[in-house]
């Protein structure tokens, strides 16, 4: 499966008081390009709407390796590092590389479904499953189990 990646231009918004990238940016810009890649796919926000459904975050872990500084692009990626084989628990992660290849961070959440109607985790139906199965799976990629008596209705 093909790399799925977008560069950005660092804002003067996203700098904090040391002159680079505040930490909380770096989830923002992963959201960014997760929404992205969803969005693309027609997983767009009406669309999960119409479905009743929508992405939950249970943990989301950045490591920082290099600065990124105001006058930086940045390359982020997207890629599925594990998950159920029907897609309702996953983990993501998102590489943030400079201009010369180099890693400047890591991002990593683990997430699921939930029913917006019940408030209560769920499975995604086909069509979540199909654009789920769209995003490149990492060089590490393995297929989860769900934990016996875990309930998602």
């Amino acid at each position: 499966m093909q790399r799925y990646s977008k560069t950005i231009q660092i804002r003067w918004s996203d700098i904090d008081q040391n002159r680079h990238v505040r930490h909380s940016a770096y989830y923002d810009f992963g959201a960014m390009i997760r929404i992205d890649f969803l969005s693309r796919h027609g997983l767009t926000t009406t669309k999960m709407e119409e479905l009743n459904v929508g992405p939950i975050l249970f943990r989301e872990e950045a490591i920082f390796r290099k600065e990124i500084k105001l006058e930086d692009h940045v390359d982020i990626d997207i890629e599925l590092v594990k998950s159920t084989s029907d897609f309702s628990r996953w983990t993501l992660r998102h590489n943030f590389r400079k201009q010369d290849g180099s890693l400047a961070a890591v991002v990593v959440m683990d997430g699921a479904w939930i029913d917006i109607a019940k408030r209560k985790l769920t499975f995604p139906g086909d069509f979540v499953q199909h654009v789920f199965d769209c995003i490149p799976k990492s060089s590490d990629y393995t297929v989860m189990h769900q934990a016996l008596g875990a309930s998602v209705n």
